[in-house]
């Protein structure tokens, strides 16, 4: 009955003041709403970087000529020549845990189909591209290993390239020119949009490596392969072994030269990219949660200041038989009514505006129940402990000095 009679006093007093209450109460939706809402942001981030990784292959291993610089979210490398198709398939055929292998060269060229041209990406691969790249085909077929071995004159394109130079015509069967030589259209991949280096995965296409090589960029080396391991745990293995056969196919050893390539294995990517996103959401919720204290520090404000105003109440309640103990109890309810509605209210704002920043922005955002609770938990403590104080100020009145008190 005690707690139920402090409740509705502590309602009337914050009621009377409605003004200086809302004040009081800002800080703490404010802070609330503010970690909730960063902390949504740096999820979601995390989550697309995430899914980008996953979306580029399942269990990859990267294996890039020479060595791989990323400045600004963009990879750079200087034009090493050393490795090659046979590195691919010796990689394929002698490591167990490897069950898929893509070379890939790589070369921005004109296209044109009629009298329309466009400049795309040119991607020499080997069939099995769309299995180990995570690829699908929307339209028409992929090219044979068979085709690939006779550098037959076929494309795939990419989603971007089909809308630039078809438009919403059928490209099946239809020929095109990359530079000089004519290809025709077998099949259109399904869109898959940016990939985690800011790549657009929909303009390109995709021709047999051997063609590539020999037909249109006139080399014998290549840029990448892409590995499919088996399994996840397999991983760490799989790179040791393709590092030393590696070295032994470049004779590396024998010359007591540095690895002329780089391996990048997917885990350690998602990884690297979770330790960041991690570190960015830690630090703009710490951000967020200094407005959590100022709005502690409004708390104690107005908790000081209702002491001020209600010290002859006080010491009436006193003089009619209030204990000290009643006394701390009564405006640490006053105090927890400002931080617990507050938090309430900072929750409802939070997830509300994270929702709109989805659908408004189109952003990905994922709203955690940990961080809910975590800032609602932070509210009342901030409000327990900015009333702790004055709580116990009040208690310490003597009750004649405060019934004197005008």
């Amino acid at each position: 009955m005690k707690i139920y009679r402090s409740l509705k006093i502590s309602q009337k007093t914050l009621l009377a003041h409605k003004l200086r209450t809302v004040l009081a109460l800002l800080g703490i939706i404010v802070g609330v709403s503010a970690v909730i809402i960063m902390i949504a942001i740096g999820n979601g981030a995390e989550e697309e970087v995430v899914s980008k990784i996953e979306a580029m292959g399942t269990n990859l291993v990267i294996v890039n000529a020479g060595e791989i610089r990323t400045t600004a979210g963009r990879q750079f490398r200087g034009t090493v020549t050393t490795l090659t198709l046979e590195d691919a398939d010796a990689i394929e055929e002698n490591i167990n845990s490897v069950i898929g292998a893509a070379p890939i060269q790589t070369k921005k060229l004109q296209v044109k189909y009629g009298n329309l041209s466009t400049s795309t990406t040119i991607v020499g691969s080997a069939p099995n591209f769309t299995s180990v790249r995570n690829f699908k085909i929307e339209k028409g077929v992929f090219f044979t290993e068979m085709e690939d071995k006779a550098s037959v004159r076929v494309a795939v394109l990419g989603a971007g390239v089909v809308k630039n130079i078809f438009g919403n015509d059928d490209p099946i069967g239809a020929t095109i020119r990359i530079g000089k030589v004519p290809f025709k259209v077998i099949g259109m991949l399904e869109s898959k949009g940016v990939d985690m280096y800011g790549t657009d995965q929909d303009d390109q296409i995709i021709i047999p490596i051997r063609t590539a090589l020999r037909r249109v960029f006139n080399q014998t080396y290549i840029n990448s392969i892409y590995l499919q391991i088996d399994k996840q745990e397999n991983m760490q293995n799989a790179v040791t072994s393709i590092q030393e056969m590696l070295r032994e196919q470049h004779k590396l050893d024998k010359k007591n030269k540095p690895d002329d390539f780089t391996i990048q294995n997917q885990v350690d990517l998602i990884e690297a990219q979770k330790e960041t996103s991690d570190t960015f959401t830690t630090l703009t919720a710490s951000i967020a949660g200094v407005s959590l204290i100022v709005g502690g520090i409004g708390i104690l404000a107005v908790m000081l200041l209702s002491i001020r105003e209600r010290t002859n109440e006080i010491g009436l309640r006193m003089a009619v038989g209030a204990r000290r103990k009643d006394i701390r109890t009564q405006f640490l309810f006053e105090s927890a009514f400002l931080s617990i509605g507050g938090g309430i209210i900072g929750i409802f704002i939070g997830i509300i505006t994270s929702l709109s920043i989805k659908y408004i922005f189109d952003w990905s955002i994922v709203i955690s129940l940990t961080s809910v609770v975590l800032s609602f938990g932070f509210s009342m403590a901030i409000g327990v402990f900015f009333g702790v104080y004055p709580a116990h100020r009040a208690s310490l009145l003597d009750p004649i000095n405060a019934l004197r008190s005008e």
